[in-house]
């Protein structure tokens, strides 16, 4: 199973349980970014990937995937077991890196996200 998980949104957050989880679960891997567009969706940002735009973001590697994905797919409603339509779904993508890219885990929105504003910048901010 692949060990990397890109990520760009409220897991960065010092204070959500589930990134404080992510963080001591895993070890910096690489600054990153992904083709894609970000989108503000309230509590939180979305990703839709493609284009040619950027979403910015870190690296992890987990030290437990496995497990880790399973506690962050809770988080993120993605299963058989979360509401369906999953509004997140977990995907395997293409960051790029300095070094090259890498091929990692991303939680992509899945629902129509016409009402959310676009973050320009690629970049989110609580």
């Amino acid at each position: 199973m692949n060990d990397k998980l890109f990520v760009y949104g409220t897991l960065l957050d010092e204070d959500n349980t589930y990134g404080i989880y992510v963080r001591d679960n895993s070890r910096f891997y690489a600054n990153a970014r992904v083709k894609g567009k970000l989108y503000h969706l309230g509590e939180y940002p979305g990703t839709i990937l493609g284009g040619s735009d950027y979403v910015y973001g870190i690296i992890l590697q987990m030290d437990n995937p496995a497990e880790a994905l399973k506690l962050i797919d809770i988080y993120e409603g993605f299963g058989d077991d979360q509401p369906q339509p999953n509004e997140f779904v977990r995907v395997l993508t293409e960051a790029k890196t300095d070094s090259g890219p890498v091929e990692c885990w991303i939680y992509v929105y899945n629902l129509p996200h016409e009402n959310g504003p676009r973050i320009e910048s690629g970049v989110y901010r609580k």
